[in-house]
């Protein structure tokens, strides 16, 4: 799951960083095992599935959707 926390921001075109918070050094190779990693559009689109973009999933955070979110073209490098 780390892995998958870092690879999923690094595959959106609008991210241009990841900030990571290791505290030990396991911790901190589990993250970066995610830099390297690439996921295939297959992958994305399963995860999607399961959380669409743009799903206020925390609803006091808003509910505006960037065109990034709704246009499949943006979200993929």
């Amino acid at each position: 799951l780390p892995e998958l926390a870092v690879a999923f921001p690094i595959a959106h075109p609008a991210v241009t960083s990841v900030i990571i918070g290791p505290r030990t050094m396991g911790q901190l190779e589990g993250l970066l095992k995610g830099a390297s990693l690439t996921l295939d559009d297959e992958t994305l689109d399963r995860i999607d599935a399961i959380v669409p973009p743009g799903t206020d999933v925390y609803p006091p955070d808003g509910v505006w959707t960037p065109p990034s979110l709704t246009e499949v073209p943006l979200r993929r490098r």
